[in-house]
């Protein structure tokens, strides 16, 4: 089991899918472990009944169907399925539609989704997702990406309120993945995840979704933060030392 969540977290994002399914297949008596611990590239699937798109993954599936936060109806239909309770189901729509606005305008576009359950401690999960497809053929607009994508898996665990406070437990998954080919800017491909984690105490007073959002608001810039240091700063770093700018070269010749 060790070896292979090693081996899950060296792969490409888009493999992932591939090398889950084979590690299932060699370690069955794993498959909750693997199932629930790894992250993979978030798929769609498109809701006929309202229309709308959203996201599918573990934290919204029964058996080999998914649910949609926007009907709450199972896709495929699935009899005896488990579904949140109407006051947490009222609390997932506003949080759908809260959501979506904080997408369109920090992504931009995308799609998003969330989900609510309770635990077995009386309190409750809730899981935000975005995915972004920033290809020529998707949502983005701009730039000479070939291939792009950004899928945020935000999980926050609520604990139970004491005297108007509460524990939070987000645990946050960035998986990023670009490529170019491109005459003016050349063939290129970068890819790579991060998960961080983060506790906080907070008054209640303002309800449970002010406090999530807020949460996944501060993570999402210390992750983007993180990703331009660690990814593209170092592949910067990396590509002038190897192939310096032409003005760095003229200025060493002259010198």
């Amino acid at each position: 089991m060790e070896a292979a969540m090693g081996l899950l977290r060296r792969i490409h994002p888009r493999q992932t899918e591939t090398a889950l399914s084979a590690l299932l297949s060699l370690l069955p008596h794993h498959s909750s472990d693997l199932l629930s611990q790894v992250d993979q590239p978030l798929q769609v699937l498109c809701d006929v009944d309202s229309g709308k798109e959203f996201i599918l993954c573990e934290y919204n599936r029964d058996a080999d169907s998914y649910r949609s936060p926007w009907s709450n109806k199972y896709h495929p239909p699935l009899e005896d399925a488990l579904y949140p309770s109407i006051a947490l189901r009222k609390l997932e729509l506003e949080a759908n539609e809260v959501f979506s606005v904080y997408r369109d305008q920090y992504y931009e576009g995308g799609i998003s989704s969330v989900y609510m359950w309770e635990d077995d401690n009386e309190g409750l999960v809730a899981c935000f997702l975005i995915k972004k497809d920033g290809s020529k053929t998707g949502h983005g607009r701009r730039g000479y990406l070939q291939e792009g994508a950004w899928d945020a898996i935000h999980v926050i665990e609520v604990g139970q309120q004491e005297e108007g406070i509460t524990r939070y437990c987000l645990t946050s998954t960035i998986m990023l993945s670009l490529t170019t080919d491109d005459e003016s800017s050349g063939t290129f491909s970068l890819s790579g995840s991060l998960r961080r984690q983060m506790n906080m105490d907070l008054s209640t007073a303002e309800g449970h979704l002010c406090n999530m959002g807020r949460m996944i608001e501060e993570m999402e810039g210390k992750l983007r933060n993180s990703l331009d240091q660690v990814y593209f700063g170092k592949t910067k770093e990396m590509v002038c030392t190897l192939r310096p700018p032409s003005e760095v070269v003229m200025r060493l010749t002259n010198s």
